[in-house]
């Protein structure tokens, strides 16, 4: 017998539908001749409670840290019980296994692990579905891998998640026991993902509150040339009283200028004017998607990654959506038109997209050098019935829909144009840009850009008709929304000081991963740590006050973006899993020595911030099975789904 354990009931479904035959169902399994299909629910196993390794580590105690297991060990989980023992027995009859996880890191670990939980030795396969459409499935069921391959990417996994439980429980135990000493009644949950991502939040909104707006001068000319007019803008040099950013803040000079400029004649000094070239935007990751679904429908990270997982699992609409890749391979160039051309049949403004696509044309989407574990979001080609879509799950599936139907676009070419004007030993700027094709630009909503100017000459002469002279004030940076939080940990290399290490995380995944971003920002406002202020995310007394007393290494986002890098390193047989955590050990043993009940007190105390309490969680109905991946975690507890 050949057994397939899928991640979860909806893939494994998917799977004994591509089989010859029709299945027979079977308690906790599908029968398909001469080939089983099983299924995980999310996490079977998690890491073991330290009290497993020493009973003596029950009880919470600072003099134990850091707790240190000789052997991991993983444990059932106990709603996951059944399950796993539906596996056991299968796994006994089987001449043979397939590996049909997530086809991802932690989609790797998930099921490996119970195949190696429960001391498997025979042959393994690897599966990897990306599409739940039974031609897609059939596809990838003649293409079986060699489950060794992806060793790598399981040891990755592994080191993670043993990484996170040292981190979490230790720091936890630590700032929780700590802040008991402290006078707080409570957990203080501390992660190597969540954490720094409240750093960030908190030290934004404390430069908001420590922000003190000053007023600036930007002054105007409306100039005559030989074909129009434009308006210019003065550009004061140093010896005029500036800012960092180069802006006048004392009136006077302005004032005079202006009074000065009506009437005066000068030329025009620089010209530059190019025609310009514009892709269109790249077909969607999950974090790309969750920033332009917020910045649109105002939806959150969480809500659009529960749209998604809906899209793929019950309807069937786009492909794996927890992707980090916003490229296609090329194999699916000849399909897309047909994928497309389904897609679109129910929708009249996806319709009529599709008419003006031009399908003799290749995008740079299109790169399996590009594509590595996953492929970028994309439909599969199955009719949508709108009818059964919410208002928000069609508002997704035609963003996904769009940024595909773009590479069929031609590109937008635009004719910008700079100038330089001089006036009284003065120098104005002007910009402008025309459009020359539109290209893909009319399936996007995007700001309006600068005006054209009229056409200009080098070294035409000029006329000032009218000047002025505008008040305007500094503003403070805007909070973080769920949009502008994900771009930050996708992009975290911008929030790093130290100049070395920002150069080394440019090409690393970021902050968390596209599987846990939005799960990240959830634990964050359910611990009492965030709230949501309209589309603000802004810190409670309590997240601010956490940040201000761990040491700021366990806060700022270098260790965790560093941890990732590694970790990329372990699953391309470029790093130790052995030395990563050893290292992580001697970090731990620094990082403790540093919890101070006095500085956590005088922290509670001051903090300033928002009113907030832990949310009490509910359970939540979901379509198909999930699974909770890494969030830097110190509870490694597990939802569980049918």
């Amino acid at each position: 017998m050949r057994l397939i354990i899928a991640e979860k009931p909806s893939l494994a479904r998917a799977i004994a539908d591509a089989l010859p035959g029709s299945g027979r169902r079977q308690d906790g399994a599908i029968v398909c001749g001469d080939t089983t299909v099983t299924w995980c629910l999310g996490h079977l196993l998690e890491q073991a409670a330290p009290e497993v390794y020493d009973p003596a580590d029950k009880q919470w105690r600072l003099d134990r840290l850091p707790i240190v297991p000789g052997t991991w060990k993983l444990a059932p989980r106990a709603k996951a019980r059944g399950q796993l023992a539906v596996i056991r027995k299968l796994i006994k009859q089987a001449a043979e296994v397939v590996h049909a996880g997530d086809p991802d890191r932690e989609g790797q670990l998930l099921v490996q692990e119970v195949i190696e939980y429960l001391n498997y030795r025979g042959p393994v396969w690897r599966l990897l579905v990306s599409d739940l459409n039974r031609p897609a499935v059939a596809r990838a069921l003649s293409r079986l891998k060699s489950n060794a391959e992806f060793q790598p990417l399981f040891q990755a996994a592994q080191t993670r998640s043993r990484a996170d439980w040292l981190y979490g429980i230790n720091l936890t135990r630590a700032w929780t026991l700590t802040g008991r000493q402290a006078g707080f009644d409570g957990v203080l949950s501390v992660g190597r993902v969540q954490t720094p991502v409240l750093g960030l939040i908190v030290r934004r909104d404390n430069a908001i509150r420590d922000f003190r707006p000053y007023p600036f001068y930007p002054l105007w000319v409306d100039l005559q040339v030989a074909k129009g007019q434009l308006r210019a803008w003065w550009t004061p040099t140093e010896r005029q009283p500036l800012d960092d950013q180069g802006r006048l803040i004392e009136r006077a000079p302005a004032d005079a200028l202006a009074a000065s400029l009506p009437g005066a004649e000068g030329t025009l000094a620089k010209l530059e004017q190019n025609e310009k070239r514009q892709n269109a935007p790249l077909p969607y990751s999950l974090s790309a998607l969750q920033v332009d679904a917020a910045r649109r429908f105002g939806l959150s990270a969480q809500t659009v990654l529960d749209v998604c997982q809906r899209l793929y699992e019950q309807h069937k609409l786009i492909t794996y959506p927890r992707s980090d890749c916003r490229y296609l391979p090329q194999e699916h160039l000849p399909l897309a038109k047909k994928s497309l051309t389904g897609a679109c049949q129910n929708d009249a403004t996806l319709s009529s997209w599709l008419k003006s696509a031009d399908f003799s044309l290749r995008s740079k989407a299109w790169n399996d050098k590009q594509v590595g574990a996953h492929h970028a979001l994309a439909p599969t080609g199955k009719p949508a019935d709108f009818t059964a879509l919410s208002n928000i799950d069609g508002q997704v599936f035609r963003l996904i829909v769009r940024n595909v139907m773009a590479q069929f676009y031609p590109p937008l070419k635009t004719f910008e144009v700079k100038a330089e004007f001089h006036l009284l030993n003065e120098a104005f700027r002007a910009r402008g840009q025309s459009v020359l094709d539109p290209g893909w630009k009319p399936l996007f909503t995007t700001k309006e850009d600068a005006p054209p100017l009229p056409p200009l000459t080098q070294n035409e002469l000029c006329r000032a008709l009218n000047a002025g002279v505008e008040e305007k004030e500094t503003r403070p940076p805007e909070p973080f929304t769920d949009a502008s939080l994900i771009k930050a940990m996708m992009n975290i290399g911008r929030y790093v000081e130290d100049a070395e290490v920002r150069r080394t995380l440019r090409d690393t995944d970021g902050l968390g991963t596209e599987a846990t971003r939005a799960g990240i920002i959830e634990t964050l406002v359910q611990r009492g740590y965030l709230v949501r202020k309209q589309k603000a995310l802004r810190a409670t007394k309590l997240g601010s006050a956490l940040v201000a007393a761990l040491p700021a290494a366990v806060s700022t986002p270098e260790r965790t973006a560093l941890w990732e890098q590694r970790l990329g390193a372990i699953a391309e047989r470029a790093d130790d899993a052995g030395a990563f955590q050893q290292a992580l050990i001697e970090d731990l043993r620094g990082l403790l020595g540093q919890s101070d009940a006095d500085k956590l007190r005088k922290s509670l105390q001051s903090a300033e911030g928002e009113t907030g309490t832990p949310v009490k969680r509910t359970s939540r109905k979901r379509s198909g099975g999930t699974r909770s991946k890494s969030t830097g975690r110190a509870r490694f507890k597990r939802k569980t789904t049918s």
